[in-house]
């Protein structure tokens, strides 16, 4: 049991590595390399799992080899275009000045379906409103829509507007102090307490959210009581 346990734990951390070393990606933003990778590493680390007579390192030397390999595949798709392209693909124009390019979704078999799924899923219902759309390497659809389709924002209105879009900062997870936030945001403990007793709060720990922007405005959502 002890044996399955580590073996279990080992493998688990060598596969957390090789996904953070892949990026921050969603699942449905793999590129293809990606995907096939994660499908192999993912079988190769179920068989020392299950069968105790393998040696674990014949389960992690494949899979620290795959990692290095595409490693070295992101490496030359990054000083390379064609290389890139090759390992990867290329968009591909779907829809162009309102027409639908029926080539081109059949060349990478994408049905009318999925087609009208994507557009629906931002906000665009009728095939008309759409003058660009372009089938992304991650199998995601971009849509640019005609200017008459597209939201009314204050430029297209010539509006004259401040910018007043600021970035919180969290500064309390769940009765914890993030220190680090909470200093590069420029306060302290002091303020942060004064800030909780405004709020008729005497810890940290009674509070689960509390956010600062840039413009100093405080948002604090204090736990719930325990039923």
């Amino acid at each position: 049991m002890a044996t399955a346990f580590f073996r279990t734990v080992i493998l688990y951390f060598i596969l957390m590595l090789g996904l953070r070393l892949m990026g921050k990606r969603q699942i449905g933003e793999l590129e293809p390399s990606e995907l096939v990778l994660t499908l192999i590493i993912s079988d190769l680390a179920a068989v020392p799992m299950q069968d105790f007579g393998i040696p674990l390192v014949y389960g992690v030397f494949p899979i620290v080899t795959l990692l290095c390999i595409s490693m070295l595949l992101s490496f030359f798709s990054l000083k390379s275009i064609r290389f890139r392209g090759l390992v990867c693909g290329y968009p591909t124009v779907i829809i162009r000045e309102g027409k639908v390019l029926q080539q081109n979704m059949a060349r990478n078999r994408f049905t009318v379906d999925e087609l009208l799924e994507q557009l629906r899923s931002q906000g665009y219902s009728d095939l008309s409103s759409v003058k660009y759309a372009v089938l992304e390497t991650s199998g995601q659809v971009s849509v640019l829509p005609y200017t008459k389709a597209s939201p009314v924002t204050p430029q297209v209105m010539k509006l004259d507007v401040q910018d007043d879009v600021t970035l919180p900062v969290l500064l309390i997870n769940d009765g914890r102090v993030m220190s680090q936030n909470l200093a590069a945001s420029g306060y302290d403990a002091v303020w942060l307490d004064k800030q909780l007793k405004e709020r008729r709060l005497t810890s940290p720990r009674q509070v689960f959210l509390m956010t600062v922007d840039e413009a100093g405005s405080i948002t604090c959502v204090a736990k719930e009581a325990s039923a």
